[in-house]
């Protein structure tokens, strides 16, 4: 099966010299759920940026269902993040808009009619389990219900894609499990999931395939890995 997803001799070096990433490649397959660890300063948010178009790489390609990202020219980086969906630490939920509208707000940027924001939020809305709360501010929430109105709104698009950036770093461990669960439901259903996180416990107990990054190289990439950071 062709990569879905194909980093090859990526380097990314910033303007102080910094090398956050040195010649790193690997290739993701559709359906797979890949998590990448490393120590603080490694190089896996670069990757999840990177993914995201939020940075480009020094050099080196990058490439999503065959096309290279690289060559997306500004005004075509808005459209191609409707293919992925991403879920921060810090939620970025909007503080004004309640559950249903921060999730239809993802669609109504991009002008999506009205009936298919009604349906689509709905959909998402029941998958992680808050279709109770679709009324409540975000205040009103507690960590692990904010953080899967975050899972619900990058979900709304439908992506093939799910880029997951240390979404339990925030959490207590039992609402850290019920954050990965849902994520794990999300990659039955065929959706690539790439989880970035420092959790020892949540890697060794998921044991998916597991790439360890340091000083910018991956040092290991494991089939049914364990936290070796």
């Amino acid at each position: 099966m062709r990569d879905m997803i194909s980093f090859k001799n990526v380097y990314k070096i910033y303007l102080n010299k910094t090398k956050a990433l040195d010649c790193v490649s690997f290739g993701i397959k559709r359906g797979e759920f890949v998590i990448i660890v490393g120590p603080s300063g490694a190089g896996k948010s670069t990757i999840t940026r990177l993914l995201n178009c939020d940075e480009k790489p020094t050099s080196g390609s990058i490439s999503i269902g065959g096309y290279n990202i690289c060559n997306l020219r500004k005004n075509e980086i808005p459209y191609f993040r409707r293919k992925i969906g991403v879920v921060f630490q810090d939620f970025k939920l909007l503080p004004k808009k309640n559950v249903w509208e921060n999730i239809a707000f993802a669609l109504e940027v991009c002008n999506a009619p009205k009936d298919e924001i009604t349906k689509e939020v709905a959909k998402v809305l029941e998958l992680v389990g808050l279709k109770d709360k679709k009324s409540n501010f975000v205040e009103e929430l507690s960590g692990g219900e904010k953080q899967r109105v975050s899972i619900a709104r990058a979900l709304v698009h439908r992506p093939k894609l799910l880029i997951a950036d240390e979404p339990t770093g925030n959490l207590d461990p039992k609402t850290s499990k019920e954050i990965v669960d849902l994520l794990l439901k999300i990659n039955e259903q065929g959706t690539i999931v790439i989880l970035a996180t420092h959790d020892k416990e949540i890697v060794n107990s998921l044991r998916k395939r597991v790439i360890t990054i340091s000083d910018g190289q991956i040092k290991s990439d494991v089939i049914n890995g364990k936290y070796n950071v």
